[in-house]
């Protein structure tokens, strides 16, 4: 069996390796000649799966490793007989973990205190439930919005958009979607931003046309909104640098890029290749990961101020902020080939369940820090190994 596979999923050569023959290619220059004798594709979000892709393909299995699929045509995958599967909940824990890290370093930019702020979870899948539960843990009120979820459960909690609005940060975590009862595809417009007020933010790791970019950038130079972060962005790889300028964080498509995210998307492609195949290619991944590492609030630092220090020394987002920005003043291309270039080599970054916080005795933040996924050290053992040390 072939297998093509995108020479940036992190993990594939040795994941797909057992399942049959490995040809990569570059998610964004695949070509239909490339497909004629391959078996099965596994694809990025950068690829575009259709009628001029496979039309003359011998593919039978397409894999996405990412939670969406508005990159495939799946009427025409279903039309043609041809098994696919998305990576949904993959990487799920990735993105709820940058946006709490974007929620950290934007309070202490803007002189907020989270816990006297409110946040809007549009989208309560998987992700939008992960983010819920880690903002409760640093004292946020938190609403839900899911009209779909809503009405399947009949599950009050889930409020409509019009429920949602006057919390003080909105957060987007909805498929991309052009039909239904409730489409997203600019979901966020210059009707929507203009019922919202100066106090009021957002954030969008979910995908670039969920908002217009347009009427975002109106609405941020108007002061409509007090600001926004943006993981996405409408016609990747070539982002409005206007827009860029305006957001308080922005990063390059890259909110669910941990090890723990792509590992498991690419696990989960595999077992659906195998399940349909017939066929049995173990792959353990937990090889990847390296020792948990200990951390410590920086001294003097407690509450809010200690968390804050203890996520951004995991993760700190305004480093991949930094990278984005050098953008700046680049011709378009070259913009792009740089917005590729720093998904395409991202350091994949651990997630917070592989550091251990060491938390001074008496601080009270030994619960958050678990809720936020992170291991924390018994105190007494602390002590124990210092004074042995």
């Amino acid at each position: 069996m072939r297998v093509a596979v995108d020479e940036a999923i992190p993990y594939a050569q040795a994941a797909f390796a057992a399942a049959g023959e490995i040809r990569l290619f570059s998610g964004r220059s695949i070509r239909p000649e490339d497909l004629s004798d391959v078996d099965a594709l596994v694809v990025r979000s950068v690829t575009r799966v259709d009628a001029r892709l496979l039309a003359r393909s011998a593919v039978r299995f397409v894999g996405t490793a990412t939670i969406g699929m508005d990159h495939l045509d799946l009427d025409y995958l279903g039309a043609r007989g041809i098994r696919y599967a998305n990576a949904a909940g993959g990487n799920a824990n990735s993105v709820a973990e940058y946006v709490i890290s974007a929620l950290l370093a934007t309070a202490a930019r803007r002189g907020w205190r989270l816990a006297a702020k409110s946040l809007a979870v549009i989208g309560a899948g998987r992700i939008g439930t992960l983010v819920a539960g880690k903002a409760a843990a640093l004292g946020m009120s938190v609403l839900l919005c899911d009209p779909p979820l809503r009405e399947s459960t009949g599950d009050r909690r889930y409020g409509l958009l019009d429920d949602v609005l006057g919390a003080d940060v909105l957060t987007l975590h909805v498929p991309l979607t052009a039909e239904g009862p409730y489409p997203t595809r600019h979901m966020v417009d210059r009707q929507l931003l203009r019922r919202l007020s100066g106090r009021q933010f957002l954030i969008n790791s979910a995908r670039g046309a969920v908002v217009c970019g347009p009427d975002l950038k109106v609405a941020l130079r108007e002061r409509w909104i007090e600001g926004a972060i943006l993981d996405v962005w409408e016609g990747e790889p070539g982002i409005d640098q206007d827009l860029l300028q305006l957001v308080d964080l922005g990063t390059p498509h890259i909110a669910g890029y941990s090890q723990d995210g792509k590992a498991q998307g690419t696990a989960m492609i595999l077992d659906e290749l195998c399940r349909f195949f017939g066929i049995t290619a173990a792959w353990d991944g937990r090889c990847i990961y390296a020792p948990a590492q200990h951390v410590s609030p920086e001294p003097g630092m407690a509450g809010e101020g200690a968390v804050r220090s203890v996520v951004l020394q995991t993760y700190d987002i305004r480093r991949d902020d930094a990278g984005l920005r050098a953008v700046t003043g680049m011709p378009a291309s070259a913009a792009g080939e740089h917005f590729d270039r720093l998904r395409d080599r991202y350091p994949l970054r651990p997630e917070f369940r592989h550091f251990v916080v060491e938390a001074p005795a008496g601080s009270g933040l030994a619960p958050v820090y678990q809720a936020l996924g992170f291991q924390v050290a018994d105190p007494a053992q602390t002590a124990a190994g210092l004074r042995e040390a």
